[in-house]
């Protein structure tokens, strides 16, 4: 029976988490067995799956070819395999237009200006474009939507983006970020609400009220993410929703949000999406957010 796409998310986020504990084997011989196991076992499946293309293009199947590239668990095999038959650049553009949609919902656009040294090139357009409230939000949808349709790229350089005042510049939506301690002036601590330290399993929440809004914290695969705890469908508290891996699901009106991915929404047919927290934690472990309201 095939899995759904729910279903393969959590197999998906299961094997990250294997994969993390592999690294942390303290004997480095097991470490380097496992590691060779599983390597051997993906290039074999790789080599089957590349006898598999071989046929269907010898064959000339474009009809059953559109079908696989259309489903989203083979795409990414075929990428980690190297064995996608679109090349790089109609992968970013069909990427970015996409990821349009949800750019045009903030008065904003994307154009793609090449590719250069594994890197993306694009500029954001419209009101995003030197805007230093959302652009780094909207950088990150651009960066996950390019990384999903090229991983093979290093990454992604947007011309208009305006770098916000000190310290949110780079802790919007992102996986936690650790920095030594630097003197409050420099660190911006102004704007920063100490937290303290969050004993917070993996694939667990909590909610907490910072600087008289309340925050909603996420670990997921040893990050630490911080959302306003508000859904921006119904305004229900998030606390009680469901999270699934990195979808957090809604109690009130059911739905559902990437919570690794800026908060975007799951639902094809919305264009909401959480707000997110900038966030820091020191080198000793200790949290700091930046809520709206110190923000501005």
């Amino acid at each position: 029976m095939l899995l759904d796409d729910q279903e393969l998310r959590e197999r998906v986020g299961r094997l990250e988490m294997l994969l993390e504990e592999i690294e942390s084997f303290e004997d480095p011989e097991a470490r380097a067995r496992t590691a060779e196991m599983v390597q051997t076992l993906l290039e074999l499946y790789g080599e089957g799956l590349g006898r598999i293309v071989e046929s269907i293009g010898r064959l000339g199947s474009e009809d059953l070819k559109d079908e696989l590239l259309g489903d989203e668990l083979i795409t990414h095999l075929l990428l980690l395999h190297g064995l996608h038959p679109v090349d790089v650049e109609t992968r970013v553009l069909e990427a970015l237009d996409e990821v349009r949609p949800y750019l045009e919902s903030h008065g904003g656009n994307v154009q793609f200006l090449g590719i250069g040294e594994s890197v993306a090139r694009v500029r954001l357009e419209g009101s995003c474009d030197g805007c230093p409230s959302s652009t780094m939000t909207l950088k990150l949808a651009i960066e996950e939507a390019v990384q999903k349709a090229a991983p093979e790229l290093e990454g992604v350089e947007a011309e208009g983006v305006a770098e916000p005042p000190k310290p949110t510049m780079a802790f919007v939506a992102t996986p936690t970020m650790r920095k030594k301690k630097k003197p409050p002036e420099e660190n911006g601590a102004s704007s920063w609400t100490t937290v303290g330290e969050l004993d917070l399993p993996a694939g667990r929440m909590l909610t907490k009220e910072v600087s008289g809004e309340l925050v909603l914290f996420l670990k997921l695969a040893g990050n630490l993410y911080a959302y306003r705890d508000v859904c921006p469908g119904c305004g229900t508290s998030l606390e009680q929703g469901e999270l699934r891996v990195a979808d957090l699901t809604c109690s009130g009106c059911g739905r559902s949000y990437d919570a690794r991915r800026a908060g975007r929404s799951l639902d094809d047919v919305s264009q909401l999406h959480l707000e997110p927290v900038p966030l820091l934690v020191d080198e000793d472990g200790t949290v700091k957010v930046a809520p709206p309201s110190a923000v501005g």
